[in-house]
């Protein structure tokens, strides 16, 4: 966020170089900027330095208001390429202070991410002066305050992996652990032994057993790793395959007696198989061709070829028209009458 002097007389101060390096360094561009204030329990300094803030020696800062953003939206940008590579880590603070925001954080965002920017949004300047501090303060330390804490004793370990069973808690993890000992023979308990203990029902029971006897090849996996090993036998060349004994003898049987139902060939997945010698042995016999159909009886039909019983079209003559009926005739009389008068024969005798 740039600043402009209050008086135009006044002589622009001077540029002070960082001498300490327990202070935020402060570039002379942020002066007048009420983050400033809001910047506590750390030592503030200016000096040059490409970035707004300097929170450490290989750590920048940039600040950026989105108010000043609509009206400058160049500044952002010239102020990333003036930055370039001068940090290791390097930070964009927002200050979102409109209503209207999603557009303009998505727009920065992508910015960042292609000038590996790290992006953090704060929504008031106590706020983003809590940042720079933390920012300040915590250089020195490891992450290991953030880091997921991972305890390798053999309890914790088991305590971890039992919770990770549905419904299975702490406290059913202790009393696993006491009435069983070990996890090999948890894993070995029954149905009954666990139903007897406190704070197991039958939900419970059947998530530890399912957790330990349900196999890890899920009926989708078995079938696909089937059907891919199906179709590499099959896409394999006739060399690699090695035929049984008794598919040779029963195909040489076929050929002297010379039924057709002999000839048909086997399926490579029934009974051959690639692999070494010591594989013979497993083959599964040749199934046995299919027995001849035999002959479907004859039908004993008689054919009638007398043409007087087959319906033949004949050429009829078209019917006369049927005669109009007497309250179908058109009277004209009745075509000069007038709307709304009727004609009536009344009979006075």
């Amino acid at each position: 966020m740039a600043s402009t002097p209050t008086t135009s007389s006044a002589p622009a101060p001077p540029v002070v170089f960082p001498t300490f390096r327990n202070n935020v360094i402060i570039n002379p561009v942020q002066r007048g900027n009420p983050l400033i204030e809001c910047i506590r329990n750390v030592g503030k300094e200016f000096g040059d330095i490409p970035a707004d803030y300097q929170v450490g020696r290989t750590t920048g800062l940039l600040f950026l208001s989105l108010k000043y953003h609509r009206l400058h939206p160049e500044y952002i940008h010239q102020r990333i390429e003036k930055l370039g590579r001068s940090y290791n880590l390097r930070i964009l603070l927002i200050l979102c202070d409109v209503t209207e925001h999603k557009d303009t954080i998505r727009e920065l965002t992508k910015t960042c991410l292609v000038n590996t920017i790290t992006i953090i949004v704060a929504w008031s300047n106590d706020e983003a002066g809590h940042y720079i501090s933390c920012f300040k303060q915590f250089e020195h330390k490891s992450p290991d305050l953030i880091k997921e804490r991972t305890e390798k004793d053999y309890h914790s370990v088991l305590r971890t992996a039992l919770t990770s069973i549905s419904k299975v808690n702490k406290t059913d993890v202790e009393t696993l652990r006491s009435s069983f000992g070990s996890f090999a023979k948890i894993s070995q308990a029954s149905t009954d032994q666990l139903q007897n203990l406190p704070g197991f029902g039958q939900v419970k029971v059947k998530n530890v057993k399912s957790a330990f006897e349900k196999p890890f090849r899920n009926n989708a996996t078995a079938t696909l790793t089937s059907s891919q090993a199906r179709a590499s036998s099959m896409s394999q060349p006739p060399s690699s395959t090695v035929p049984s004994p008794r598919t040779s003898n029963a195909s040489a049987s076929g050929s002297s007696t010379g039924k057709a139902t002999a000839s048909t060939p086997v399926p490579s997945t029934g009974s051959t198989r690639t692999g070494t010698a010591g594989e013979d042995s497993a083959f599964e016999p040749p199934r046995p061709g299919r027995p001849p159909r035999p002959p479907s009886p004859e039908w004993d039909i008689e054919k009638d070829l007398d043409d007087e019983d087959e319906d033949v079209d004949v050429d009829t003559p078209p019917r006369p028209p049927s005669p109009p009926r007497p309250e179908d005739l058109h009277r004209p009389e009745e075509d000069n009458l007038p709307e709304g008068q009727f004609d009536i024969d009344l009979d006075l005798n």
